[in-house]
């Protein structure tokens, strides 16, 4: 009865340091997206004190994007180096840092400044976001089942949160750089507090980092960009990524300009596919334990196609209403179900890097691919290409199948 006890008592503490740990993951999940998203609505304020153009605006948001391809290559070493704490918690603090640098370059009209800053936060960013998957899929591992799109979907919920941060903010009156000085000291409170929740050590490594020279570590990243499994989960990211980002970037202008709606619906529109997004990465965990990762991306990418022919397509608002609705459940679990397979393996670290460079294409290739098509196609043809890179991610769906399973195939 004794060793009874004692067993009751060691697979509850196990349970309790499992929920720890997924909470903590959850929590800097939510801190990720509460940040890309806070600048967002406060870009006419950093115009008007940048004294700049709109070109300059954009170059500032390339700098982002440039800091968060460099970010998912320092993330690996991070991680290998610092355990997954150390790597979650040093990409908070540098977020964090990157706001007050930003601010500082809007205080004092500093355009090279505010671009260290927006560097320095895609950095911050890109680290992040293959820790904490990296993180997320050992936690799966940990507790046998699917927890990764539970886990972007505090993503989707911080963005709406920082936006809603940002919008508040701009209302009120108060200054850009306050704001990321306010939110700085958020990212860097939370960090600490939920730090000593994330194992110290480094995630499912078949062999210990340290004892891993620099040249290595670096043959074994190039090496996995020839792993056929890594390349086609990539096209997967890339393809759900892609939609996501023109939901974003295109969504609201094709809904005012080729669904004649006010400029205050079109904004509904975009709420309405965030939400949408977030609802199916909530309850997508269940699913995915039953019917399996392969199934589940197949059937909610070929919904995507389905909603963006019915947005093109269909002239009723409503009908085009539920093509957004069906758009957003085709891009909610390519990515969380993507790096959950990537993770899978001797180095997680170093396959979500790879895996995850090659989806963070669709920031740089996106916008300027629509951007041209609607040039001479118009904006609704454009979003076609959303249907091709869709059907793509379903047709390289198995490329997700747990390790074992698509070796025994």
């Amino acid at each position: 009865m004794l060793g009874d006890s004692r067993i009751d008592a060691d697979v509850a503490e196990d349970a309790r340091e499992i929920r720890r740990w997924r909470n903590a993951i959850i929590c800097a999940f939510g801190l990720g997206g509460i940040t890309v998203a806070s600048w967002g609505p406060r870009m006419p304020a950093i115009r008007a004190e940048l004294a700049v153009g709109t070109g300059t605006i954009g170059l500032l948001l390339a700098c982002s994007t440039v800091g968060s391809i460099a970010g998912l290559l320092v993330a690996r070493f991070a991680l290998h180096r610092l355990g997954g704490r150390g790597a979650v918690l040093g990409a908070l603090v540098v977020m964090a840092g990157a706001l007050v640098v930003i601010g500082v370059g809007v205080t004092s009209g500093a355009v090279v400044v505010a671009a260290v800053g927006f560097t320095a936060v895609g950095l911050g960013l890109g680290s992040l976001d293959v820790a904490i998957n990296v993180e997320g899929a050992a936690v799966e591992s940990r507790a046998g089942r699917t927890l990764l799109p539970l886990m972007h979907a505090a993503w989707s919920g911080g963005a709406a949160v920082g936006a809603g941060i940002g919008a508040l903010c701009a209302a009120a009156g108060v200054r850009p750089e306050v704001q990321f000085l306010l939110l700085a000291g958020v990212v860097v409170v939370t960090g600490l507090a939920i730090a000593g929740w994330i194992p110290a050590g480094a995630p499912q490594e078949a062999e210990p980092g340290p004892s891993l020279s620099r040249r290595e570590r670096l043959r074994r990243w190039l090496k996995g960009w020839t792993d056929r499994r890594l390349l086609l989960i990539g096209l997967v990211l890339l393809g759900v990524e892609f939609g996501e980002g023109s939901a974003n970037n295109w969504l609201a202008l094709a809904v005012k300009d080729n669904h004649g709606q006010a400029a205050a619906i079109a904004a509904l529109f975009l709420s309405l596919f965030a939400v949408s997004e977030m609802s199916a990465r909530i309850a997508a965990g269940p699913l995915v334990d039953r019917y399996g990762r392969v199934r589940m991306l197949r059937f909610t990418t070929a919904l995507g196609v389905a909603g963006v022919a019915l947005f093109i397509v269909v002239s009723s608002i409503w009908v085009a209403a539920l093509g957004v609705v069906l758009w957003a459940i085709g891009v909610s679990l390519g990515f969380p179900l993507g790096m959950s397979a990537a993770a899978e393996g001797d180095d997680p670290p170093t396959q979500v890097s790879v895996a995850a460079s090659i989806g963070y294409l669709s920031s740089l290739i996106g916008p300027p691919v629509i951007g041209f098509l609607a040039e001479s196609l118009g904006l609704l043809s454009a979003l076609w290409c959303l249907a091709v890179l869709f059907l793509a991610a379903f047709a390289a769906a198995g490329s997700l199948r747990p390790i074992g399973v698509a070796r025994a195939r």
